[in-house]
């Protein structure tokens, strides 16, 4: 039997028991397995590793191991450039933009109100999910873990929160979004920009109690739905302020 050294860093110990959390444990093996292999029989996703050491020096997920190796996992950087030790993935996104699974629909509307670029379907297959985020260089962000233990995934996170404010709260957070938010500026149901509209335009398809009190009108260029200030406005506006400001 040969043995390795793991560790790993910061979130990524939420994917691991207590037992192994926050300190190095030991691994034992028989053949030469993968790094990528070893990582994700702990249960931890690739797409959320951004730098390897082993023995000091960074490997890519291909590095197969021979024993007695001390190895040191680290997760996704995103408040400082590593591009010149890390060795796992392209160049990472400058542009935020990113496919949801089908248990984030909310999510999914809560990000295009703040403006960021979101693919999302109630019936999108795992495969189409993969397959949108490579094609249009998509950060995938999931429920699922077995979504990102796929191999053809390149760019994802898990989720950890369940409710919705606490999830937008926690990926503008995660990714450093909060100086990129652009509220108002996307349709919440399509995903395309908004754009003003004169009142006189859409007079005919608003509530006449939203004619009496509103002259402000925004419409979707794909999907024409109209959108005003009223009082949902007001409870967003509060949320985006919080986000802004933490």
């Amino acid at each position: 039997m040969k043995k390795a050294y793991l560790r790993f860093y910061e979130e990524l110990n939420d994917f691991l028991s207590h037992a192994k959390r926050k300190k190095r444990f030991q691994i034992v093996f028989t053949s030469s397995p993968s790094i990528k292999d070893v990582i994700e029989a702990q249960g931890v996703p690739h797409t959320e590793v951004d730098l390897i050491l082993i023995n000091g020096k960074s490997k890519r997920f291909t590095f197969q191991l021979k024993g007695e190796e001390n190895i040191s996992v680290y997760p996704v950087f995103e408040s400082f450039d590593i591009t010149g030790i890390q060795k796992l993935r392209p160049k990472p996104l400058r542009r935020p933009k990113f496919v949801l699974d089908v248990h984030l629909g909310t999510l999914a509307k809560y990000m295009r109100m703040l403006g960021f670029d979101i693919k999302y379907q109630n019936n999108y297959a795992d495969s189409q999910i993969i397959d949108i985020s490579l094609h249009e260089r998509r950060a995938i962000l999931t429920r699922d873990l077995g979504i990102l233990k796929q191999g053809r995934v390149t760019r994802g996170y898990w989720v950890r929160n369940t409710k919705p404010v606490q999830q937008i709260e926690e990926i503008v957070e995660r990714f450093h979004l909060k100086n990129e938010i652009k509220e108002f500026s996307r349709c919440m149901e399509c995903n395309s920009i908004l754009k003003s509209i004169e009142k006189d335009k859409v007079v005919d398809r608003i509530p006449l109690k939203v004619k009496a009190y509103h002259n402000e009108f925004y419409s979707c260029k794909k999907c024409d739905k109209i959108y005003w200030k009223g009082t949902h406005y007001d409870k967003m506006k509060i949320l985006i302020e919080k986000l802004k400001n933490t």
